[in-house]
């Protein structure tokens, strides 16, 4: 029989408790920060064109009133923070476009934005706390930090664990700082943070399905329950990772604890690569190949006999899929599916993963002509904290024995080292995004604002989130 004893909290607890209630953010992050919430409203405006994350927007029980309540961009919801969060990180993640940190574990730290923003725009309408913009892309930066720097050593796919996880642990210690919590609560909200793991069969053959959308929503409504209950004086377990037989490390990792590259601080944000196409993270490099070989092909298609892709591991893994693609969420983690779509069009767009586009039968046809190979240089340089490149590179040969040149991009364009080619990229994305959404003067409005880095962070979060909804 053990001994009833309980332990001092694990170290993983209370380092993430010791880092939100004492780090100071530097200018690079929080100027990298701006980027990243521009970048990340447009992404969540852009899920709005989609019926099957409409549908998961809303109130729990139609016509409910909140005070002071959350509003949602893009939209009329007023809801309490909750279940706002839930609704504006599906329209965050839904279109896979959110920008993505690569590690052993690829992730999209961008999801904290959901419960940080809906919680600040809460709390400052209601005037229990102040909270501008500065005050949030700071928040955003230890979320980033917090799930970056668990990632960066440690594969949950591995362990079949879905990867909001860290999302949740990341949220539930900013959001609990955010509202007042002390050093004891948040360590109480992260613990309990670590309680449940979702399984990442949602995201791989043969079960891909919507699920991998709002995941990451489910985790950060969930980390704002779990703040909120903090403060308020629940429980945490101080050997939720280090317990015998129970633990997570038991449970999960066969009793090795997590490695750590690196302490927190502000590296995660600036680091973190941006997305240009919706498709996952490993992916962006072929996308980009795909487009450059468009114009040697697009008259070629019916000559292909073969199609090579030379990519890394962590790839292979997650989008390397054969068979039939069963809906938008499995296509757009399938990378015979996005070059096809990149030679054949010179172009992907979000809709392109819908069934009547993929109808298209040149698509399947080039799938299968398609060869998937690992190149251990690529895989190495994915983990690389020099270099945290996302490589692919791209052949196509023809019947008649002629072949294109061999595509190699190392560095998406959205990857930190190319960062100067993004801006006018992230800039069309944005206004292109809130031009679908709102009439020219509130476009106009929302660019002035976003434009002005001083005025921006001096704004409060209500004032923020208020210029994003529907007049």
């Amino acid at each position: 029989m053990a001994a009833n004893e309980r332990p001092p909290f694990d170290r993983e607890l209370t380092d993430i408790a010791d880092y939100v209630m004492n780090f100071k953010v530097g200018t690079k992050a929080i100027d990298a920060a701006r980027l990243v919430l521009t970048d990340t409203m447009a992404c969540a405006l852009d899920a709005l064109d989609f019926p099957d994350c409409v549908k998961l927007i809303g109130p729990v029980v139609a016509g409910t009133v909140v005070p002071h309540a959350s509003r949602v961009p893009g939209t009329h919801f007023e809801l309490d923070p909750v279940t706002a969060t839930f609704g504006f990180g599906a329209m965050i993640r839904w279109l896979d476009m959110n920008d993505t940190f690569t590690a052993a574990q690829g992730s999209h730290p961008s999801d904290n934005l959901a419960g940080i923003l809906m919680l600040a725009d809460h709390l400052t309408r209601s005037g229990a706390k102040q909270f501008t913009i500065a005050d949030v892309l700071e928040a955003l930066v230890m979320a980033y930090e917090i799930q970056g720097c668990i990632a960066i050593e440690n594969d949950f796919k591995e362990m079949a664990i879905d990867h909001p996880l860290l999302t949740r642990v990341a949220s539930s210690a900013v959001l609990t700082r955010m509202l007042g919590g002390t050093h004891a609560q948040v360590v109480n909200a992260v613990s309990n943070a670590w309680v449940d793991s979702g399984l990442a069969a949602v995201r791989h053959a043969p079960n891909t399905g919507w699920r991998k959308s709002w995941a990451a929503a489910d985790a950060t409504h969930q980390a704002l329950k779990l703040a909120l209950m903090a403060v308020k004086g629940e429980m945490g377990y101080p050997s939720i990772l280090t317990a015998p037989k129970y633990g997570f490390y038991a449970a999960h990792t066969g009793g090795k604890p997590f490695k750590f590259q690196r302490p927190y601080g502000d590296y995660v944000l600036p680091h973190s690569m941006f997305k240009f196409v919706a498709a996952g993270m490993h992916s962006q490099s072929s996308v980009e190949c795909a487009f450059r070989l468009h114009p040697l092909v697009k008259d070629r298609i019916a000559e292909i006999a073969r199609i090579e892709i030379h990519s890394q591991r962590a790839l292979m893994g997650i989008m390397y899929k054969t068979g039939p693609l069963h809906n938008p969420a499995d296509r757009d983690h399938c990378v015979q599916y996005i070059v096809a779509v990149g030679l054949i069009h010179g172009e992907l767009k979000p809709q392109d993963f819908e069934n009547e586009f993929a109808a298209d039968p040149r698509i399947d046809h080039l799938r299968e002509l398609t060869v998937v190979t690992e190149e251990p240089r690529y895989s190495r340089d994915f983990v690389d904290p020099d270099k945290r490149s996302s490589a692919n590179a791209i052949q196509v040969f023809f019947k008649d024995g002629t072949s294109t040149p061999k595509i190699e991009i190392e560095y998406p364009i959205g990857h930190q080292r190319r960062r100067s080619e993004v801006m006018p990229v992230l800039k069309q994305k944005f206004a292109s995004s809130i031009k679908r959404r709102f009439d020219a003067a509130q476009c106009a409005r929302i660019e002035a604002l976003c434009a002005d880095a001083v005025k921006l962070d001096a704004t409060p979060a209500d004032k923020f989130v208020d210029a994003f909804v529907l007049q």
